[in-house]
């Protein structure tokens, strides 16, 4: 069936109220959830974060079905919202602790992540990404490890598909710096 198609089923099932609302649920959870709990692990690089963003994501697509105006698939919706949220997290934890420390503990703790089963290689990668400004970590996120098209990052983050070009850019220049001092 078309994708079109199927999330517009979806919606309306969505939107319908009782039961049949509360199943279309459960189906959009079952066929987005991991996708977006990925997404959002890339970024946060915490389990237990990842797991907090993914239900204040889904929360707020519950609660915003109803303002959902369709302009973008319903997918890149859900992505917007999970990338929004990832980044108040960071800055919200950037704030709360002095961003070297922050990066220090989070170098630290992605060797030693239960759910981490990286070789040293992958450790340094993780390392650079996480000193990465938080828009350029999405970009890079959505464009290196989910491969999305530009086209398709620009809808998520309404930012043009020049200036997310640039900023993927950018971001990998940096993490090859750090991972020729780091490695």
């Amino acid at each position: 069936m078309d994708t079109a198609v199927d999330e517009h089923i979806l919606l309306t099932q969505l939107r319908s109220g009782g039961r049949q609302s509360e199943l279309a649920y459960v189906q959009l959870l079952d066929r987005y959830q991991d996708r977006v709990y990925w997404h959002v692990r890339r970024m946060v690089h915490y389990h237990e974060d990842a797991d907090d963003v993914v239900q204040n994501t889904f929360v707020k697509v519950w609660k915003g079905l109803s303002r959902f105006e369709g302009a973008a698939s319903l997918y890149t919706w859900i992505y917007r919202i999970a990338t929004n949220e990832a980044i108040s997290l960071l800055r919200k934890r950037n704030k709360q602790v002095d961003t070297n420390s922050n990066q220090e503990m989070l170098h630290e703790n992605i060797a030693a992540d239960k759910y981490f089963d990286g070789d040293r290689a992958e450790v340094v990668l993780k390392a650079a990404i996480t000193t990465l400004p938080d828009r350029q970590k999405a970009v890079f996120v959505m464009r290196y490890y989910e491969d999305l098209p530009y086209a398709e990052i620009a809808e998520i983050t309404e930012v043009s598909v020049g200036s997310l070009k640039a900023s993927y850019h950018h971001a990998m220049n940096k993490i090859k710096d750090y991972i020729n001092t780091h490695a």
